[in-house]
């Protein structure tokens, strides 16, 4: 079901979901008999930890490539790549990214560098709050430092061409077995990542909330218990 926001609405969505950990949104889930739904593949994950992440997904999709690289100069293949991303593996998602995004990268489950560390910050400095893919990210140490939160299922090293083209940007795609639709809410974390449908949301940050509530009730009496000073995670 397709809906549109308002900047309001987007906005007290995302401070509804900014406290919930990934479990808890699960939790919201399942208080509303949607278990198993939008629980993206586990071994699609965080590059580091901590790392998380929560927006409106802004999806987009690349498929394998048959177009076959002719033999050329080193000289000649310089222009040849400028060509390959400029017209081929293009990346328009860039152009559309509102503040409180998540690009969701659908690379046929490809293991290659269609991300890295240059596009990757260009998305976070026009207002993503992070990037999922069911392919790879290369450059991850760089990624790492410039604490870009990236969940994907490859590390990966190659560069796109001969590899990877654009096929399609803000339709459905499946991203790790889900389906993800322009505007579903998206969250990761050091658990994995979650979509919840965009209709849904409301109610899901509902539950999920009081299930965080009685949590921190719980581990902070465990936390008294044991002797250990109060963290933000049970205040």
């Amino acid at each position: 079901m397709a809906m549109e926001l308002s900047l309001a609405e987007r906005q007290e969505l995302l401070s509804l979901f900014a406290p919930l950990r990934v479990a808890d949104i699960s939790d919201g889930m399942d208080w509303l008999m949607l278990h198993d739904v939008g629980l993206v593949d586990r071994n699609i994950r965080p590059l580091a930890r901590p790392m998380s992440f929560v927006g409106f997904a802004k999806p987009t999709r690349y498929v394998p490539t048959n177009r076959k690289i002719p033999t050329m100069t080193p000289e000649d293949y310089s222009a040849y790549v400028g060509t390959w991303y400029n017209e081929i593996c293009p990346y328009p998602i860039a152009d559309i990214i509102e503040p409180g995004d998540v690009i969701c990268v659908d690379a046929s489950d490809l293991d290659v560098g269609l991300l890295g560390s240059e596009n990757v910050l260009r998305f976070i400095n026009s207002g993503a709050r992070g990037i999922v893919t069911n392919g790879g990210c290369r450059d991850t140490d760089e990624v790492i430092a410039q604490k870009c939160p990236v969940f994907s299922r490859y590390i990966s090293r190659t560069m796109v061409q001969g590899r990877l083209e654009f096929c399609d940007l803000m339709k459905p795609i499946n991203l790790g077995g889900v389906l993800v639709r322009p505007g579903d809410v998206v969250a990761g974390d050091g658990d994995g990542v979650i979509v919840v449908p965009l209709e849904r949301a409301w109610d899901v940050a509902k539950y999920a909330l009081a299930e965080l509530a009685r949590d921190k009730v719980n581990r902070r009496r465990l936390y008294e218990e044991g002797g250990l000073p109060v963290d933000d995670s049970v205040r």
